[in-house]
């Protein structure tokens, strides 16, 4: 998908209700006060020698940065915000909320942009090294914990 694309679907996911429950699974869906969807995906590890890996991260990196670029011109400098410390919170006992807990879960940091009443958040997500690189956008009313 190109960045237009990306803005397209990020518009919609703006506009769109949060569910009243929980909806969908890892990677899309959403519940009570977010949506979380992939924009783009890349082909996953579980049987390659890990040579495609590499070259696959940087793709997504890049296609992240260009979708990052255009949201800075829409709504200014994006706060990169650390979320590496919620998975460890998290297995600590404390209860981290949704959407939070899963991108602590598949992400080392965020872009996050404060759009009216939600936040918007982009990042390249992974759930485990043999897995696919996830562009991965969220809008949700719950402050970052």
């Amino acid at each position: 998908m190109t960045t237009a694309e990306h803005l397209d679907t990020i518009d919609r996911l703006l506009a769109t209700a949060f569910p009243t429950g929980p909806e969908g699974g890892p990677g899309h869906g959403g519940g009570p006060g977010h949506l979380l969807v992939t924009l783009s995906t890349t082909r996953d590890f579980r049987f390659d020698d890990g040579s495609g890996r590499e070259e696959a991260a940087d793709q997504i990196d890049a296609e992240c940065e260009a979708l990052v670029q255009a949201l800075t011109g829409r709504w200014g400098e994006p706060q990169v915000f650390a979320v590496g410390s919620l998975r460890d919170r998290g297995f600590a006992g404390e209860g981290i909320p949704e959407p939070w807990d899963e991108i602590g879960h598949t992400t080392g940091h965020v872009h996050l942009w404060r759009a009216g009443e939600r936040w918007l958040v982009v990042y390249v997500a992974q759930w485990e090294v043999e897995f696919p690189y996830l562009l991965t956008a969220v809008t949700t009313v719950t402050d970052p914990p």
